[in-house]
C-alpha cells in the first residue's frame, strides 16, 4: 500500500506522524485546499512523464500548469505524461495520491521555482486521502530530487 510506503519512508526521519489521513480529501486541488484551510496554489500537483522512456515526476505549485515549450527546452522533448493506467507501476502511486516521496528508484524527481514562493507546502501522502505539511527545505532534503527547474506558467510570484 503506497501510504504505508510513505510513511515507511518518513520513519527514518522522525516524521512518520507527518502523514496525515482525511475523511475525504476530494479529487481537485480547489477541494483538498477547502478541506487543509491554506491557498490552492500551496498544493502540490505532483505531475508525471516519460523522458527519453524513463518515468519523471515534476512537483509544481497548484496553480501552474506546464508549459510545453518550457518543458522541451529543459527535456529536449515533448511533454508526454505517463498513462494513467501505468502510474502505479512506474512512479509507485496511484493517480490522484502521487507525492515526490518513496516513489520507484527510477523515478527522478524535479521542482518546480513555481514552489518557491512559500514557506508551507501540502503533498498527497500516497493515498486519495492523505496529505503531508511540509517547508519548503523540508520538501528539497526528502524529495531526493534532481534540480530546480522552470517548466510551468500561469502561476503569479510573490515579489
Amino acid at each position: 500500500m503506497s501510504i504505508e510506503n510513505v510513511r515507511n519512508y518518513f520513519k527514518q526521519y522522525g516524521l512518520e506522524d507527518r502523514v496525515v489521513e482525511h475523511e475525504h480529501i476530494g479529487d481537485t486541488v480547489s477541494h483538498a485546499a477547502q478541506v487543509l484551510g491554506c491557498e490552492e496554489r500551496q498544493i502540490v500537483k505532483a505531475m508525471t512523464f516519460m523522458v527519453d522512456d524513463q518515468p519523471i515526476l515534476i512537483a509544481m505549485a497548484g496553480d501552474a500548469k506546464v508549459d510545453n515549450k518550457k518543458f522541451k527546452a529543459t527535456f529536449h522533448s515533448k511533454a508526454k505524461m505517463v498513462p494513467f493506467d501505468q502510474v502505479s507501476k512506474l512512479i509507485g502511486h496511484v493517480p490522484g495520491a502521487v507525492t515526490p516521496f518513496a516513489v520507484n528508484e527510477n523515478v527522478k524527481v524535479y521542482l518546480d521555482i513555481s514552489l518557491k514562493r512559500f514557506e508551507t507546502i501540502y503533498t498527497a501522502g500516497g493515498s486519495l486521502n492523505s496529505t503531508i505539511s511540509l517547508s519548503l527545505s523540508e520538501l528539497e532534503k526528502y524529495s531526493n530530487f534532481t534540480e530546480w527547474i522552470d517548466v510551468a506558467k500561469g502561476w503569479v510570484s510573490n515579489d
